[in-house]
């Protein structure tokens, strides 16, 4: 019987970025709009303020306020929040020139607190981690800890699915492959972490399936001996009334390089072929549209699994901040 020798778990993720996820994938190229090449001021950075061939002025370690913004001098309440470190200088110094002659702000950045990235699932430690520096996929993994391990006959083993977790920024899934990144040493895989990334390892130890679209209660099922499609319909209460029975799909394996099965249940209930049978992690998902390509339903149905996966994990560790 397995045991787990680490668990830890906090809430880390905003829901709202869940809400359009896209199952397209991005490059790791820096462009322009990258914090790596345009560092942008926000609430909880810590800068410090001189004014050039007047020391006493100076002011170290002022912490730009919740709202964006920051005071200094007569420039109060400038709103420094999406600024680059010479923009907000242009901005005090255009403040502080009804005061001073010439005013010449020297701006220096002593501690970044504004951007941030989440990580959660099978990792030491769960949470929201400050985007201090540059950090790659790899680097983020170390920082959390690394990989959950547990004991199985007496042998210690990892506890994630390299296959089945993910990387999503802003609306989009990225196209990384965990799997050869960290089992087979592919650093092309090895991105760089942008801030309000969610980083997500999942389980390999879970024993269930997923069912989505157009059934009566989408959401996790747990996996018994000989699960099929119409058992896995029947436990979450049938169809909805626009579903289309002849368009259920089964994805198997790798989110970045799945296996997919299309069911036609309409046949299964007549007996013309036999009932599909599903295997432990699988997404059954049931299409609205007859028309739909195949390829749309594989990236619908991914969509689902990863916005399922992001908003169990917060109602298992923080069920007080969800609001009902």
């Amino acid at each position: 019987m397995m045991r787990l020798l680490s668990i830890v778990g906090i809430l880390a993720f905003p829901l709202f970025a869940l809400a359009q996820i896209s199952g397209n994938g991005a490059s790791d190229d820096v462009d322009e709009t990258s914090w790596r090449v345009r560092y942008e001021l926000g609430p909880g950075d810590v800068i410090n303020f001189a004014f050039y061939g007047r020391p006493e002025l100076d002011r170290p370690g002022i912490r730009i306020a919740p709202d964006g913004t920051v005071s200094y001098l007569q420039a109060t309440n400038v709103d420094v929040n999406g600024l680059t470190i010479d923009e907000a200088r242009l901005a005090f110094e255009k403040k502080l020139a009804n005061n001073f002659r010439n005013p010449r702000v020297i701006i220096t950045p002593e501690e970044v607190g504004s951007k941030r990235y989440s990580i959660m699932g099978k990792v030491m430690k769960r949470g929201v981690f400050t985007l201090d520096r540059p950090l790659t996929l790899v680097e983020a993994v170390a920082r959390a800890g690394g990989v959950e391990v547990g004991l199985f006959e007496h042998n210690t083993i990892e506890l994630a699915d390299m296959e089945r977790s993910f990387v999503v920024r802003g609306n989009q899934r990225l196209e990384v492959n965990f799997q050869k990144l960290f089992l087979e040493g592919d650093m092309q895989q090895n991105i760089g972490i942008e801030p309000n990334d969610y980083i997500y390892i999942a389980s390999n130890v879970t024993n269930e399936y997923y069912v989505f679209g157009a059934v009566g209660q989408p959401g996790v099922q747990s996996f018994t001996p000989n699960a099929t499609v119409v058992t896995a319909l029947t436990r979450r209460l049938g169809y909805a009334p626009k579903a289309w029975m002849g368009r259920v799909i089964v994805v198997r394996g790798s989110l970045t390089d799945p296996q997919v099965f299309e069911v036609d249940v309409a046949d299964i209930l007549q007996g013309k072929t036999k009932d599909f049978r599903l295997e432990p992690k699988d997404i059954v998902y049931v299409a609205e549209r007859p028309t739909a390509e195949l390829e749309e339903l594989t990236d619908l149905a991914i969509r689902a699994f990863i916005t399922s996966a992001a908003v169990s994990l917060v109602n298992t560790h923080t069920p007080h901040i969800i609001n009902p």
